[in-house]
C-alpha cells in the first residue's frame, strides 16, 4: 500500500466530509461501508477500491483529482475546503435519527410520525 497516497486521500475526504457536515457513519452507510471501514480509509489506513473512490466523489461533492491531491484546489496534497454543495443538506442529528429509523417496520415508522407530528405542535 502507498501509505503517502492513503494519508493524502484520507485528508482531503476528511476535508470535504467536515465541510459538508457529515459524519463519518454518514459518508460510510452513503458509500456502502461499514464506519470503522471510513474511519481507517480517513486516518490513511488502507486505499480505497476503484468503485469506493467513485462512491466518495459523488457523495463528498468533489473530483478524484481533489481526492488524490493532484487539482489546483489542492494543497500540500489536501483538498481546500470548496463552495458548499447546491442540494440542501439536513443537519446532522436529523441524519442520525433517519438512520435509526429505516430499519423499523412501517407500523413504528408511523407511530414516530404521529409522535413527531404531537412534538412540532407544541
Amino acid at each position: 500500500m502507498d501509505k503517502k497516497l492513503a494519508t493524502t486521500i484520507g485528508a482531503a475526504a476528511r476535508v470535504a466530509r467536515t465541510r459538508l457536515e457529515l459524519t463519518q457513519a454518514d459518508v460510510a452507510e452513503r458509500i456502502d461501508v461499514a464506519t470503522e471501514v471510513y474511519g481507517r480509509l480517513e486516518r490513511g489506513g488502507m486505499l480505497p477500491s476503484v468503485q469506493t473512490l467513485l462512491k466518495l466523489c459523488h457523495e463528498l461533492h468533489v473530483s478524484a483529482d481533489e481526492l488524490l491531491g493532484l487539482s489546483a484546489n489542492a494543497v500540500n496534497g489536501v483538498a481546500r475546503p470548496g463552495e458548499a454543495p447546491t442540494a440542501p443538506q439536513e443537519r446532522p442529528e436529523v441524519r442520525r435519527l433517519l438512520r435509526t429509523v429505516r430499519p423499523l417496520e412501517p407500523a413504528k415508522v408511523k407511530l414516530l410520525g404521529l409522535v413527531a407530528n404531537a412534538l412540532n405542535r407544541r
